[in-house]
């Protein structure tokens, strides 16, 4: 059983503003019809219970989700293990995850815009993409720690994780750019990027930043696509000020990068510090952090523009120096 686990807050954005208003636009894509399984709630009402029996048995119906569950969040290595679902009511009990948990479960009652979007996401991946199988969908909560779990035919997502920037407890956790992620509007894209993922994993060097950069591009430019999302600062998780001075700056940026020779130098403290959410890279007033998935995303435009390539040649492309070359980037 394949099983993928992604713990940041993922690529950003969807058909929606953060407080989940509609951005649809004019003559969106079909949609296929998406029911997300509710493994939270059916979850919660066995710990606020505290009956081990009720929460075996959810195990029919969510065999894969809590083992998956399980090696994840709990690291139980198998929910047939003697003593699985005492540990998961002891850890979900603690009184602030417990909170938390209640808190998610409450603003994420109803779901039918999520659904909505993912309706039009997956049936995007699904004519771009015609061998993809669509996931089973699910909402868990993990506390802070798995935000998205994949397995082989299962996708699920830990609402408690997305519950607003303002959130108290999101306060003594994450920064502000991290927290400004945290909101009902970019849960649907970071569903389609964790099976994009996991469908299309990472085989570069990750201490080379021209293979990072062209692979969080890619995967960027298809959930942009796949969401009808022309606003790359929701994208991104930007503010208006930060977009704008990455436009403003995007040569001084990718000429920045070239003088340093970071672009291919494997060198990987100095990559990750292009993909950090708190700007560590440029420090000038306005410059945003996650530089590197943005150039990234850049240079992937440019390519598709260049070379007309369908979103499945683009996946299968792992040259990252022949999409910069065809790309033809020059900002």
């Amino acid at each position: 059983m394949r099983t993928t686990l992604f713990t940041a807050c993922f690529l950003v954005a969807s058909l929606f503003s953060c407080d989940g208003k509609s951005n649809h636009l004019a003559g969106d894509s079909a949609s296929i019809p998406v029911a997300i399984n509710r493994f939270d709630k059916e979850l919660f009402l066995t710990i606020e219970a505290g009956d081990t029996a009720a929460l075996l048995a959810l195990e029919p119906r969510y065999a894969e989700m809590l083992d998956i569950l399980g090696k994840a969040v709990l690291n139980v290595r198998d929910p047939q293990m003697p003593g699985f679902a005492g540990k998961a009511i002891r850890f979900y009990s603690e009184p602030t995850l417990k909170g938390l948990y209640r808190d998610a479960i409450a603003r994420y009652d109803s779901i039918a815009d999520i659904e909505r979007a993912l309706g039009q996401g997956f049936a995007y991946l699904k004519r771009a993409f015609p061998a993809m199988q669509i996931p089973a969908v699910y909402m868990h909560v993990s506390g802070f720690n798995q935000n998205v779990l994949v397995g082989d035919s299962l996708l699920s997502i830990s609402i408690d994780k997305y519950l607003g920037e303002d959130y108290p407890l999101y306060q003594d956790f994450f920064y502000e750019p991290q927290r400004r992620k945290m909101c009902r509007g970019l849960v649907a894209p970071d569903y389609l990027s964790g099976w994009l993922m996991s469908e299309y994993p990472f085989n570069g060097k990750e201490s080379v930043l021209l293979e990072r950069m062209m692979y969080e591009g890619k995967i960027k430019y298809i959930v942009s696509r796949a969401l009808d999302e022309p606003d790359p600062a929701r994208l991104m998780g930007y503010t208006p000020e930060a977009i704008a001075w990455c436009e403003r700056n995007e040569g001084e940026i990718w000429k920045a990068i070239i003088e340093r020779k970071q672009l291919y130098t494997p060198d990987r403290l100095t990559t990750d510090l292009y993909f950090e959410e708190m700007p560590s890279v440029f420090q000038e007033n306005g410059a945003p952090g996650n530089i590197g998935t943005w150039i990234g995303w850049r240079i992937v435009e440019r390519y598709m523009k260049e070379t007309g390539a369908t979103p499945e040649a683009l996946m299968a492309e792992n040259d990252a120096q022949a999409i910069l070359a065809a790309s033809k980037y020059k900002p």
